[in-house]
């Protein structure tokens, strides 16, 4: 950002700033922004979905109306408290559901549009360089991690409303009318809503005035900001709290002197220049920083992080702009520079998509000074240089959605930059274990848990991985670990009961499914295995309350309504288990288990017809099914079909020979 021209204040309508490299109309440009950056982006668009997605894309418990409300009026429904997010995550929801496209296409759409107003919001201040700004930052590789990664919805909505609140209220400074100041205060709400890194705004404001007059005025830059900054500070306390409360961003991680603070904020702000200058070697999930107050050498980077903050206040008597930019990009980064606990300071203390706002001033500064030095040159010497520069990065960039694709093919990239990082390890041999290869993902969890012993998810996930090999017995001291360190685990101790039902500690496991759903009312699997581990106890009556209240917890899930329904057979309440086994069906109709149990009930009310279409439906799946044989072999008897009904009696002997029926 250069010296403002003094001919031209804060409260006056500006033109079209000096374009030298792209002068041309504003919609020309904005297509431009949109069209390149679809080209750069077109890799994310093919992503899955990656680490805390789940966290953001609307759970099976909040997809109702209802379910709307809560995300507003619940703290702790949603991983943290930004209910205009979530709001727009749950309407997305409801156009595609969990298809994981139309999440990236909005997000590449959100961050184009922010470019948009980057470069209107420059236009409107006049800074040289508009264009080639909002191109920098569209194209830029630091950005992909906010665009290719679904959760960072946060970032590209969040920045597209501070933007248009920033318009808003430069519209207000120049003419003072209320209209523009309501707009703009109802655009900065819904940015708070979205992201609380938002509330830098009115800072930012202040830094724009000073570098627009060289003062700010109390009247006419404070007063109208006041109220600005008491919504800033109360949404920051929210998030504080939710961070400490409800993410986990407490402990032994987090036990940082003041010292040590000052040490990463120095720290982080190179970490963030060099980033931009040079954007090599970027990586999902950076190595944690050891922070040692008493090492001089650590100190080096807050001393020469003070010394270029003197020599820019020197140099600001001869242009105020690299001052400027300065500030606003070190304000934008100040709630992530460690004064604030924010829970990824557990693995990283940095993170690309921190600087996503932030670098928005080092780009409107870059661009201002190539435009400078372009005007010296002949037209197309500078457009050439420019065009060159902003291929490399688009490139850059494309070559980085790559790392997105999908999360074993993230955290290996993140594992061959950062070998130690031992929440990649974790966090691949999950994703391992949820595509089936339960012993490629063992190696993993086990170097996740020798990087880092005191890690609790790490131990629940290898045992939850050794149960799905069936290997309980082995499983269980890892839930027993896990719990020593987490006594309050809800995960953990439902799956410390698996394995106690898996190696006949039935009681035990009763024990921990109980302790689960205690620890957590609102855990639906932990009241399914309640339910189930009730009837296996022969408590069948009381297992139906546990099967509906995890049908209420997620009213899409067919396993809770199966159950429910079978329970109510074992009663020999045929006609009340009829609905629950629809359901199921309607939810998942290619499950033979389904068919087969709704058959069974037919076929006790003496619907025996409608029951051999049931059977038979379950036998078209699965063919191998033995008890669905034997039961279409006994509803065929009773409709007078003997020839057809001995060929499944055998069919069943034969499948019962090879013990194939125990899936089922």
């Amino acid at each position: 950002m250069p010296s403002r021209p003094q001919s031209a204040p804060l409260d006056t309508p500006t033109s079209a700033s000096p374009e030298t490299l792209f002068p041309w109309p504003a919609r020309w440009v904005c297509a431009l922004l949109f069209g390149v950056t679809l080209l750069a982006y077109l890799p994310a668009l093919s992503g899955d979905f990656l680490w805390d997605d789940a966290g953001h894309v609307t759970r099976a418990e909040l997809r109702s109306v209802a379910g709307l409300g809560r995300i507003w009026f619940e703290p702790g429904a949603t991983q943290q408290y930004y209910p205009l997010l979530h709001s727009a995550f749950w309407l997305e929801h409801q156009l595609w559901g969990d298809a994981p496209f139309g999440y990236h296409l909005v997000n590449l759409l959100l961050h184009a549009a922010a470019a948009c107003l980057f470069a209107a919001v420059l236009r409107r201040l006049a800074v040289p360089g508009a264009g080639l700004a909002a191109l920098f930052f569209a194209l830029h590789p630091v950005g992909v991690e906010s665009v290719a990664w679904i959760a960072e919805q946060k970032n590209t909505l969040s920045l597209v409303l501070y933007l248009s609140a920033t318009l808003a209220y430069l519209r207000f400074a120049a003419d003072r009318r209320r209209g523009d100041y309501a707009l703009a205060t109802g655009l900065f709400v819904a940015a708070l809503l979205t992201k609380t890194v938002t509330a830098t705004l009115p800072a930012a404001l202040l830094v724009v005035a000073w570098w627009q007059r060289g003062r700010v005025q109390w009247s006419r830059d404070v007063v109208p900001l006041l109220p600005w900054f008491v919504l800033s500070a109360s949404a920051g306390t929210v998030t504080a709290v939710m961070e400490h409360a409800y993410i986990g961003a407490q402990g032994a991680d987090f036990a940082l002197t003041a010292a040590q603070r000052g040490l990463l904020a120095g720290r982080a702000v190179w970490f963030y220049l060099g980033k931009l200058l040079w954007p090599a070697d970027l990586v999902f999930i950076y190595p944690r920083w050891g922070l040692d107050a008493t090492d001089l050498a650590a100190y080096v980077y807050p001393v020469a992080l003070a010394g270029l903050l003197g020599a820019l206040v020197w140099w600001q008597r001869r242009d105020r702009g690299p001052l400027a930019a300065l500030l606003l990009f070190v304000g934008s980064l100040f709630p992530a520079l460690g004064f604030f606990n924010v829970y990824p300071f557990v693995f990283s203390f940095v993170a690309d998509h921190f600087q996503y706002l932030a670098s928005l001033s080092l780009f409107a500064l870059a661009a201002a000074g190539l435009s400078a030095l372009a005007r010296r040159w002949p037209a197309w010497w500078g457009q050439s240089a420019a065009g060159a520069l902003l291929l490399l990065l688009g490139l850059l960039t494309w070559q980085q959605c790559g790392m997105y694709r999908d999360a074993p093919t993230l955290y290996r990239a993140t594992l061959a930059r950062n070998p130690a990082c031992w929440l990649a390890h974790n966090n691949l041999a999950s994703a391992l274990v949820d595509a089936g290869q339960i012993e490629a993902a063992l190696p993993h969890f086990a170097q996740a848990l020798r990087l880092r012993p005191d890690f609790p998810e790490a131990e629940n996930n290898l045992g939850d991985a050794l149960n799905r090999a069936g290997r309980p017995q082995e499983a269980i001291a890892h839930f027993e670990r896990a719990l020593q360190r987490q006594p309050g685990y809800a995960e953990a101790h439902n799956n410390l009961g698996v394995a106690f039902m898996a190696t006949g500690r039935a009681p035990e496991g009763l024990s921990q499914f109980r302790e689960a759903v205690r620890l957590r009312p609102t855990y639906a699997l932990a009241h399914r295995n309640l339910g189930l581990a009730l009837v296996a106890a022969g408590q069948a009556e009381s297992a139906l309350a546990q099967f509906a209240h995890a049908a209420r917890l997620l009213p899409d899930d067919a396993t809770a309504e199966l159950h429910w329904g079978r329970t109510l057979q074992l009663l020999d309440r045929q006609t009340e288990a009829l609905p629950h086994l629809e359901r199921a069906l309607q939810l998942d109709p290619d499950n033979p288990a389904a068919h087969h149990a709704y058959g069974r009930a037919l076929a006790r009310i003496g619907r025996y017809e409608a029951a051999i279409a049931r059977f038979e439906q379950a036998l078209q799946i699965d063919p191998a099914f033995a008890e669905a044989h034997l039961d279409l072999a006994q509803a065929l008897r009773q409709t007078g079909q003997t020839e057809k009904a001995g060929a499944h009696e055998r069919e069943a002997r034969r499948l019962r020979h090879g013990n194939s029926t125990a899936r089922h």
